[in-house]
């Protein structure tokens, strides 16, 4: 099994990334493939609503967003991890998940999601609920741990100092790899859920 995990901090080897090795650390340690990939040190822009990827299932603007789509349609899981920027996610990190859902056509129904901030004090918890939308927009289902997945550190390395953060993030490690071994064996017994034709309605009515 493979889990996608994107670290949006700007900073290498910063408080995100404790973080996320937290996470990888106990992945690895039940047999999960895992690749981390820096994406808020980039240069990303934001999705310019020229619907080319309605009829392309890709992004026009051929960069990483592009690449990490192909890596996400393999994946069984996904960790998103950003620190937080005026009670949100990194704003490079945002522009790349914009354009990333909107543009991949494959499914992602029961592809497990979790999402990780982190900060020196506030903030977490509407940082947590953006990066969740993501997931909860396409099926997938969002993993939990024993408290909201957030960790707390202000300069450099202070985040190990956060012994529930980490805690929180080994439990959150634990709780994926059995949520995604779970929806394996279910899919093999069941199949995936089955899915409607899209309705899509405008709460704006013609004169």
């Amino acid at each position: 099994m493979k889990v996608l995990m994107l670290n949006g901090s700007p900073r290498k080897n910063g408080n995100t990334t404790i973080a996320l090795d937290e996470i990888k650390t106990v992945l690895e340690q039940e047999g999960i493939e895992v690749e981390i990939i820096q994406v808020g040190n980039m240069d990303i822009s934001g999705c310019k609503g020229c619907l080319y990827c309605r009829d392309n299932a890709k992004c026009v603007k051929d960069d990483i967003v592009n690449e990490i789509a192909k890596k996400l349609e393999e994946a069984d899981g996904m960790v998103i991890g950003s620190p937080v920027y005026y009670s949100s996610a990194n704003g490079t990190l945002v522009s790349l998940l914009d354009r990333l859902f909107y543009s991949t056509k494959f499914n992602k129904t029961m592809k497990v999601g979790a999402s990780v901030a982190v900060a020196r004090r506030g903030g977490c918890s509407t940082t947590f609920d953006v990066l969740n939308k993501y997931f909860t927009i396409c099926g997938m289902p969002v993993c939990s741990s024993q408290y909201w997945n957030s960790v707390h550190g202000r300069a450099v390395g202070e985040a190990v100092r956060d012994d529930e953060g980490m805690q929180t993030m080994r439990t959150l490690a634990r709780n994926m790899v059995f949520l995604m071994k779970s929806i394996a064996l279910g899919k093999e017994k069941y199949g995936l859920p089955e899915k409607e034709k899209p309705v899509m309605t405008s709460f704006i009515k013609k004169q």
